[in-house]
């Protein structure tokens, strides 16, 4: 990298990059400053940050580069990224992709973005998300839709979406997201890029703002599963303020990349190629089962009989988690707060009502209606008991195989304002939402292309085996190169 332009930073990953830092071919300051300008000339039509820190990157990056100067420098020590507008970062604008936190400043950092800081890692700034991170297209932020680097007339997936788009683009080489029924892995999918959902309580979710707290989770978006090996190791971990976080040791993840996979038994989930399934994703993916089977690899069908299920389980649990959460949003603490209110009811009405979008607003209602008297024991308890034979599931196929894979997605990205039903939308994390209900890790890699728009293929393991995860989606990607590819439009603002 020792020829490194400034018009190329964005061809490169996080390893290249931390490797230039390490040989002294570039330093944090260049790449921070590289990174920026092409965020500065993206984002008039790409829409993908919410708030651009460039005075505190560049103070950052002037840290990183003084740590490296002493020899107090680690692997990640001066990297560029993001953060999604839902970890609170202290002094930065945390909006959640929402009117109701538009004029809300963290006091606090999150546990992700603190351990970023100590990683020495740079952030650029906050990303576009749907709202409150309800959405699977990135159109529900306040803030405007995200469009699509493959293809400006396409979605880039939700509610990520700004992360996936920033570094399918080239604007940051790495992203963090936050998965509550696929939020990191289908973005990931139709920005064609790489994104992992570790195992629930693997990653904390102090300062995170909660959307479903028994589904969210932290994980990384990059170009590569060893740009997110080594993302996880600086992230993961348990933490004191976070009471579902797993009191277990963090492995080296990127130790085991190169692992070989003779012997790996792949089980493919009978439902995940039913109807509905797009042909040429449904192509894409059996070809790269085919690479696999080609690298020592084998396959069998499986089957998964209550996911059928689970987009109805989800779509109780969620929404009932969600009503409580966004409880506190209520004008009065922080916040939102409606013009001259006449007594305390007229204060949440209004405030509520202004503060928050239509999505948002849907949900909380689902979710105040299951939990309501009556409705309790007949919607989110029989909920949760289906949840419970969803993770059971899982966990008798990975008595028989050591991963799952399948499509990430049913379909391509789909066009800016193709959805319009919520309930066409919510069937677009079909293959992604059981993940959460059982807590099981999964990532998405790039597969192919179906019409010019990226094909993920997802592949999933049993709980906290994302080393072994990482390490079956790095050799895919020694194998081929479709995580090479980059779109028109990163090149086009170089």
């Amino acid at each position: 990298m020792s020829d490194r332009t400034a018009d190329d930073t964005f061809d490169h990953t996080v390893t290249s990059l931390a490797a230039a830092l390490q040989k002294g071919d570039a330093s944090s300051r260049e790449l921070t400053t590289d990174y920026l300008k092409r965020i500065e000339r993206a984002e008039p039509t790409l829409n993908s940050f919410i708030s651009v820190t460039a005075e505190q990157a560049l103070a950052a990056a002037d840290d990183a580069d003084r740590a490296r100067t002493d020899g107090r420098a680690g692997f990640l020590t001066g990297v560029p990224l993001s953060l999604k507008d839902n970890f609170c970062v202290r002094d930065v604008k945390a909006t959640n992709g929402s009117k109701m936190l538009d004029n809300f400043v963290a006091p606090y950092s999150a546990t992700v973005a603190e351990k970023l800081d100590a990683a020495g890692c740079v952030s650029l700034g906050k990303t576009n998300m749907d709202e409150f991170a309800m959405g699977s297209s990135n159109e529900s932020s306040y803030y405007g839709a995200v469009k699509n680097p493959w293809d400006l007339s396409a979605v880039p997936g939700g509610s990520s979406g700004g992360s996936a788009a920033a570094v399918a683009a080239g604007l940051a080489p790495a992203s963090m997201g936050s998965d509550t029924g696929g939020s990191i892995r289908q973005p990931a999918a139709f920005c064609g890029i790489t994104g992992l959902k570790p195992t629930y309580g693997r990653v904390s979710r102090y300062g995170i703002i909660a959307y479903a707290s028994s589904l969210d989770q932290a994980g990384p978006m990059a170009r590569t599963a060893e740009d997110c090996a080594h993302l996880l190791g600086a992230i993961a971990g348990h933490d004191l303020r976070d009471s579902t976080s797993a009191a277990r040791c963090v492995p080296d993840y990127a130790a085991e990349l190169d692992a070989p996979l003779a012997g790996l038994k792949i089980g493919l989930p009978k439902e995940y190629f039913g109807d509905g399934l797009d042909p040429a994703v449904e192509s894409a993916v059996r070809e790269a089962v085919k690479v696999y089977e080609s690298l020592g690899a084998t396959v069998r069908d499986v089957s998964l009989p209550h996911t059928r299920y689970a987009t109805s389980a989800y779509y109780v649990i969620a929404p009932a988690e969600a009503s409580s959460n966004l409880a506190r949003f209520d004008g009065v603490r922080f916040g939102h707060r409606c013009d001259h209110p006449e007594d305390l009811i007229d204060l949440y009405q209004r405030s509520r009502a202004e503060g928050f979008g239509e999505e948002v607003k849907r949900r909380i209602l689902i979710g105040t209606h299951t939990l309501s008297e009556g409705f309790f024991d007949a919607y989110y308890t029989k909920a949760q008991k289906v949840r419970r034979l969803i993770r059971q599931d899982f966990l008798d196929a990975f008595d028989q195989v050591d991963v799952l894979m399948g499509p990430t997605s049913p379909t391509p990205a789909f066009d800016l304002g193709a959805q319009k039903d919520p309930v066409s939308m919510y069937l677009q994390d079909i293959y992604t939402i059981a993940v959460n209900l059982a807590g099981i890790p999964g990532i998405s890699v790039p597969a192919g292309f179906s019409g010019g728009r990226p094909v993920g293929l997802q592949i999933l393991g049993a709980h906290f085996a994302e080393a072994r995860l990482l390490n079956v989606a790095h050799q895919f990607q020694q194998a081929t190169d479709w995580h090479q590819q980059r779109p028109a439009f990163a090149k086009e603002i170089a």
